[in-house]
């Protein structure tokens, strides 16, 4: 039990923390476009707890911790899918407090909120642990390359200095071990200092198979090369604010470009499903993140918040993504799609959404 609660808790603490800040975004830009909003609920399913505001608005914890919504008045269901027959009836002098009557620009606006807080909460953590706790680095100097490796076959000889790969600066050989564990079997641009020149070259990684802490194996990208650092080799940087902003920048970036590569290898069915994680994965890797300290875990979330805002800006009616796919469509048009098109969009997007939840469970246990 004391195991248990030690994967369950933490788990609910980043899933709430997420899902209370993408719903707060939804939230705040509809208030300043005085949209009305029945309920805002942490959870789906019966209501455990909940409270009105002001304002009208239902703020309650729901029994099932998978995610949240904000409803607007004027919705069918948390998926803000309009209800026609409510709104049909819905006098003419009431309608401008209502999502659906919104300009379509209101509308992007408000759906694109979310996500965009999620970004934005993950650049605030980012930012904030660069500044409090500043970065102990290594130069990404090359000391040693094993033999038979992807290092040995290519140009790179020891004492190099890594300066960039793949378009990402380096500044310590954690930056370096990072972007080549996270492209396996790839040709990639090297920016390397040698005898005080600088010279570009291209190098093909390697790839492997490597447990992780929770014992999934995993592959991973690898040359073969080695740093024999010292004491005196570490030091001790704390960016300036306006610097750690572009190191911040830097991070996100890099995050969200290995992200779409790595889907766009599932898509060319080159990439590894079993990298796939539902809640099961997620639970385990939040109780493994507690187990290391509070920064582990605060770290984590910054990641899987952005790692959210991305899923939920993918094109598929029922995420947030559809909806803006939608009113992009009705600002081309200058009208939106009928209802009835709507409609089925909703039904496949919540069929695909449902499959991969169920995917990535049996993945997870299995």
């Amino acid at each position: 039990m004391t195991g248990l609660f030690g994967i369950l808790l933490p788990f609910l603490i980043v899933l709430v923390v997420i899902v209370f800040v993408h719903e707060m975004g939804h939230y705040l830009v509809a208030r300043w476009n005085n949209v009305a909003v029945e309920s805002f609920s942490i959870g789906f399913g019966p209501e455990i707890a909940g409270w009105h505001d002001k304002n009208g608005t239902r703020w309650k914890i729901s029994a099932i911790p998978l995610g949240g919504y904000v409803k607007f008045v004027g919705d069918m269901n948390p998926a803000s899918s309009p209800d026609n027959d409510a709104l049909d009836q819905i006098p003419p002098e009431e309608r401008n407090r209502l999502f659906y009557y919104k300009s379509v620009w209101q509308r992007i606006a408000i759906v694109a909120a979310g996500p965009l807080a999620n970004f934005i909460f993950t650049f605030v953590i980012l930012y904030g642990m660069l500044l409090g706790l500043g970065r102990y680095m290594i130069e990404a100097r090359i000391d040693g390359i094993s033999p038979d490796t992807p290092a040995a076959q290519s140009e790179l000889m020891v004492d190099d200095v890594i300066l960039a790969v793949d378009g990402y600066q380096v500044r310590s050989f954690a930056d370096f071990q990072k972007i080549v564990a996270t492209s396996p079997n790839q040709t990639l641009p090297f920016l390397i200092e040698r005898n005080g020149r600088e010279l570009e070259i291209l190098v093909q990684t390697g790839a492997r198979m490597q447990e992780d802490r929770l014992g999934n194996d995993a592959e991973i990208g690898f040359l073969g090369v080695s740093r024999d650092a010292t004491q005196q080799d570490v030091r001790f940087v704390r960016p300036g604010p306006i610097e750690a902003i572009g190191i911040t920048i830097e991070e996100i970036v890099f995050i969200v470009d290995r992200s779409f590569k790595f889907l766009g290898e599932l898509l060319m069915g080159r990439g590894d499903v079993e990298q796939l994680g539902g809640p099961v994965k997620i639970a385990q890797i939040s109780g493994e993140a507690a187990s290391l300290g509070i920064f582990s875990l605060i770290s984590l979330t910054a990641l899987l918040s952005l790692n959210i805002g991305i899923f939920n800006l993918f094109p598929i009616p029922l995420l947030d993504g559809g909806h803006l796919l939608y009113y992009a469509i009705e600002a081309v048009r200058g009208r939106p799609l009928s209802r009835e098109i709507q409609e089925m969009g909703f039904r496949f997007g919540l069929f695909l959404v449902m499959s991969l939840m169920v995917f990535t469970l049996v993945n997870d246990i299995f």
